[in-house]
């Protein structure tokens, strides 16, 4: 029996040259794109979800939130999402966990990088160390979980580049890049609190995910969009998956089956689902839990006199203008559109509404 349900979202931004040369603008609405439907789709408790962003999503602030919202709250049974939106790196591993002689990158590992995770001075003529958090290590801590009934959703990747119309959520790394002893003190510490040996630990790594399921925007090596989307910058993966969501019951695997056809190929970035071995949990309900409330385009968020504010997630904004018009899924309720801004719309009462109410889109 399900007692309760615990997302933690947090993003890495910063439009400070010295945290990265190509700060990200979707991540917040990736944040927001996520406890909005978790909230009015699936049920989820607006006490339950806890968010990190910008200048607290430091190495040391995403660590301890995630020991303290996750491990220790978290009781078996709950279903718990986490997601990260941020940049992501490649660095260099001197005495790597898993090693794969045949790979000859194999001591470049994939990172999040934290809004801390500066580059070293010298960078790239000379090495140096940063404050990236290692997958090694999220295994770890989802090894500790209490709960099987697990979310990652990641939108983050691993290499960098920019167009003008995009940016990739990647930060610059490669071997002159090198990850803290603090980061591989802090792995030690956990495989000592899990009773889990070296061997233990690479022996289930190669296996597959610690517990739940994974929810990637790319494949290993490829890069994540941070897109500008009719008007406002998002995930493009984050976007799509809980735009699908808003209307559908799916699986994790239909879920991703869906998402990939729709990224559009100028972004290069084939999302990827991966599960427990043998728990076949991609074909559990999405979260593992069915939605409580039935399909919608949009959600009321505030009612003033006789306006409404819109949360827009989940239907295509092109699609919508000043005059379109949404009724209450239930029972009666109708508003007008007057403006937009990004994923919030203003819009006029015609019939009585409130907070919380669904809304479709007529037409």
């Amino acid at each position: 029996m399900i007692e309760r349900r615990i997302w933690y979202g947090f993003h890495t931004y910063s439009a400070d040259p010295k945290y990265t040369s190509q700060p990200l603008k979707g991540c917040i609405n990736d944040v927001e794109l996520q406890r909005h439907l978790l909230i009015h789709r699936f049920g989820f408790n607006p006490k339950d979800i806890y968010t990190l962003t910008d200048e607290q999503a430091t190495r040391q602030g995403m660590l301890e939130a995630f020991e303290e919202y996750l491990i220790k709250q978290a009781k078996p049974g709950d279903v718990v999402v986490y997601h990260y939106s941020g940049h992501g790196s490649r660095v260099f591993d001197p005495d790597p966990i898993v090693f794969e002689p045949s790979n000859q990158n194999n001591q470049l590992n994939g990172t999040f990088v934290p809004v801390d995770g500066t580059l070293p001075p010298g960078y790239p003529a000379e090495e140096g160390v940063v404050k990236d958090i290692m997958g090694h290590t999220l295994f770890l801590l989802m090894s500790a979980l209490q709960s099987e009934y697990v979310t990652v959703v990641l939108d983050s990747c691993f290499s960098g580049a920019a167009t003008r119309k995009f940016k990739v959520r990647a930060r610059n790394g490669g071997r002159n890049v090198l990850i803290s002893p603090e980061e591989k003190a802090y792995q030690e510490q956990w495989l000592s609190q899990l009773n889990m040996s070296r061997e233990e630990f690479i022996e289930e790594y190669r296996r597959g995910v610690a517990k739940g399921v994974v929810l990637a925007s790319t494949a290993p090596k490829q890069t994540a969009a941070d897109a500008r989307l009719n008007g406002f910058f998002a995930g493009i993966f984050t976007y799509l998956l809980t735009q699908y969501l808003w209307l559908e019951t799916s699986t994790v695997e239909d879920a991703i089956a869906y998402v990939i056809p729709q990224i559009p190929k100028k972004f290069n970035q084939i999302p990827r689902a991966e599960v427990k071995v043998g728990s076949g949990y991609e074909q559990q309900p999405i979260y593992f839990l069915n939605p409580e409330s039935p399909a919608a385009h949009t959600v009321i968020t505030e009612v003033e006199g006789n306006q409404a504010t819109l949360w827009l997630g989940g239907l295509d904004l092109a699609t919508i203008e000043s005059g379109t018009v949404f009724t209450a899924v239930n029972g009666s309720g109708k508003v007008i559109l007057r403006s937009r801004q990004g994923l919030e719309g203003k819009a006029i009462i015609e019939e009585v509404v409130k907070p919380g109410m669904l809304l479709r889109k007529e037409g």
